[in-house]
């Protein structure tokens, strides 16, 4: 076969390669909108492939089972959150306040974006072992950080009485998806109020006078 020909195998292997992302990506689309409506319990493969407007096998050929769609779901939320932006944030800021301001902002944006996959995930993990696991991961994937950045701070900078440990736990109990959801969706707060009164609240619970 010429240079030709080869040059459009090439480029029919990329069309290819680019409609399996955009099958992927409407899959995904699709999961999102059915397990958030109906529930985990009541979500079928089936109703995700009617909703992509593909196949089932297609469904399980892209993401395998239902925990493997809630996965991709969880996967793309923590994507729209900007991770990344968070930590340059982070190595911007001189003073612990702007950085719990940062990881304040991660979590407004993460529970604005996708809450009701975080809420799904957490359903769904009580019938779903893996899912849990996941949930759990997730979870300990903020303390993480949180551990990393209280760490970092000189001695003297959180409130007397305040490990590491005890601090990432009052984080945890200020700055969650249940009080996001009670202010924004019971209270009528903007979610840029809450992301100013967390960090606020955060500071006042944390750092030492």
């Amino acid at each position: 076969m010429g240079a030709e020909g080869a040059g459009k195998r090439r480029y029919d292997s990329l069309r290819r390669e680019e409609q399996a992302r955009r099958t992927r990506a409407e899959i995904a689309r699709a999961a999102r909108d059915v397990f958030v409506s109906r529930g985990w319990a009541a979500t079928t493969v089936r109703a995700v492939a009617e909703g992509a407007g593909v196949s089932v096998p297609t469904v399980y050929a892209a993401y395998g089972d239902k925990a493997g769609l809630v996965r991709a779901v969880a996967d793309a939320a923590d994507l729209s959150a900007d991770a990344a932006g968070m930590v340059d944030a982070l190595e911007a800021s001189a003073s612990p306040e702007g950085q719990l301001a940062a990881m304040a902002a991660y979590d407004r944006r993460l529970f604005e974006r996708s809450g009701d996959v975080i809420a799904l995930v957490r359903e769904a993990g009580r019938a779903e072992p893996e899912l849990a696991a996941a949930y759990d991961r997730g979870r300990r994937r903020g303390d993480g950080t949180r551990v990393r950045v209280f760490s970092s701070w000189p001695a003297g900078t959180l409130r007397d009485g305040l490990d590491v440990a005890t601090a990432v736990d009052v984080y945890a109990a200020v700055c969650n998806i249940d009080v996001y959801t009670v202010l924004t969706a019971e209270r009528g707060w903007r979610p840029d109020r809450v992301e100013r009164w967390w960090g606020g609240a955060l500071a006042r619970e944390l750092l030492a006078r």
